[in-house]
């Protein structure tokens, strides 16, 4: 028979809170009830009981060899609130339909397509950065990656729209972020409201002029929103899906960039390495995809990073029947969360866990499946994992192209949003390279 799972004890309890006030994020007390527990567990916070299951074949459990049995639509969340019928909060042939559908502009075919956009905006937002100046890189590439979203995959210039957007969407992004809604429901959402009221009208106003432009022949319907506008969805329906990649495509992307360069910024030597594969396979030129995809030093840093610090550091279900997991029982209707942060920090599968180190990642050291997460796995895998790669490669190559960057303010520490963002920030000196300054986007060196 299959047992209760276990909760941790009161001497764990009590471990864990050391490690949550030494560390300062919650993650630190996750690992404290793991090393004391096991692979499985519970933890009481309230009435937010969840079971936390981790590593790889826990991941396996949920994202493919259970997966009929698990639903990610849980009414009570407020990102299921917000995103109404987004693909991300969709479960069965309606998940799939509105995946199927999304996904052209999405496909690997697409990215050459969108080089040019992610450099020419990452050079619009670096422009702005004054010699010796010290910038947020959080802050910056929260900017890179709304400009670069909006533009290649929305068709749009959102350079004037996020003036006005920009407090919105971080009100929004606070609203979905683990908080006071765990333990109560119908908790006061200040200004939650209005932000929406506000992104709402941006985005159905955009829905409005693409279908005019489409009924009258002066736009196609090859990006995002001229998929969604063809295949017949209503406004409602192609609002949920807009925001849905509006939040979820540039906040994931923001994180795993804004680590990248806190964990550069922390080891001068990748840095350096980092930047002579740039300078050597790139030199001046503007880049093109296929040379992005030359830059394996620069692919294994993304990918350390996205091991070290996953943007989406957790993926929760509902248990839709009574399941067991390794002889415990999951009752039906609870909640199941599977630690990516976890299970991409196990020794077991991961030497020296907690160490950054790039070069394990061309040495194979990942040989079970399931053990890296970063993108999820099984059906329900990232729906932009791919562009969300190449537009790291292209942010980050374009901007060692042109700035020497130095970390100056280390105390930085994860916090747990609607994405795994390093707090307060990443604060970085930056300097313009006097003797190696790239070709403007759009001019070409030959």
């Amino acid at each position: 028979m299959a047992r209760p799972v276990p909760t941790p004890s009161s001497q764990a309890g009590l471990r864990a809170l050391k490690a949550l006030l030494r560390e300062r994020h919650p993650l630190a007390a996750l690992r404290v009830f793991h090393t004391e527990t096991g692979n499985v567990f519970r933890i009481r916070l309230g009435n937010f009981r969840p079971i936390i299951l981790v590593g790889p074949q826990a991941a396996r459990f949920v994202l493919v060899d259970a997966y009929e049995h698990f639903r990610w639509r849980n009414e009570y969340d407020p990102v299921t609130e917000l995103l109404r019928h987004g693909v991300l909060v969709e479960d069965g042939t309606t998940h799939d339909t509105l995946r199927e559908i999304m996904m052209p502009p999405l496909h690997p075919k697409r990215f050459p397509g969108y080089v040019t956009t992610l450099l020419r905006r990452t050079d619009q937002v670096s422009a702005g950065w004054e010699d010796e100046a010290v910038v947020d890189m959080l802050v910056e590439m929260r900017k890179v990656t709304l400009l670069n979203l909006l533009d290649a995959i929305y068709g749009v210039d959102f350079t004037e729209p996020m003036r006005v957007l920009w407090s919105p969407i971080l009100t929004l992004i606070r609203h979905i972020s683990p908080g006071l809604w765990m333990f109560w429901r119908g908790a006061p959402a200040p200004g939650v409201a209005e932000a929406r009221r506000r992104v709402d009208g941006y985005l159905y106003e955009l829905i409005r002029a693409r279908r005019a432009a489409l009924q009258d022949g002066s736009a196609a319907p090859d990006d995002l929103l001229g998929q969604l506008i063809v295949a017949g969805l209503d406004d409602e329906l192609i609002r949920d899906q807009l925001l849905t990649i509006l939040i979820a495509g540039h906040d994931t992307n923001t994180a795993l960039l804004a680590w990248s360069w806190y964990l550069l910024g922390m080891h001068p030597e990748a840095m350096r390495r980092a930047q002579q594969e740039v300078d050597e396979q790139l030199g001046d030129q503007v880049p093109d995809a296929e040379q992005l995809a030359q830059l394996r030093y620069l692919g294994w840093v993304i990918r350390e990073a996205l091991r070290l610090y996953p943007p989406i550091h957790l993926g929760s279900r509902v248990a839709a029947e009574d399941l067991e997991f390794d002889g415990y029982h999951i009752p039906a209707g609870h909640r199941v969360i599977y630690s990516i942060y976890l299970t991409q920090r196990d020794a077991t599968s991961w030497p020296d866990p907690d160490v950054f180190d790039p070069e394990r990642h061309a040495r194979g050291t990942q040989q079970v499946p399931f053990a890296w997460l970063a993108f999820g796995g099984g059906r329900r895998n990232c729906l932009g994992a791919g562009f969300g790669q190449l537009e790291a490669r292209a942010v980050l190559a374009r901007l060692l192209q042109t700035f020497e960057l130095r970390l100056v303010h280390t105390a930085v520490h994860p916090h747990m949003g609607a994405t795994l963002e390093p707090r307060p920030g990443v604060l970085m000196r930056v300097r313009r390279r006097k003797h190696a300054q790239p070709a403007p986007v759009g001019m070409m060196v030959q």
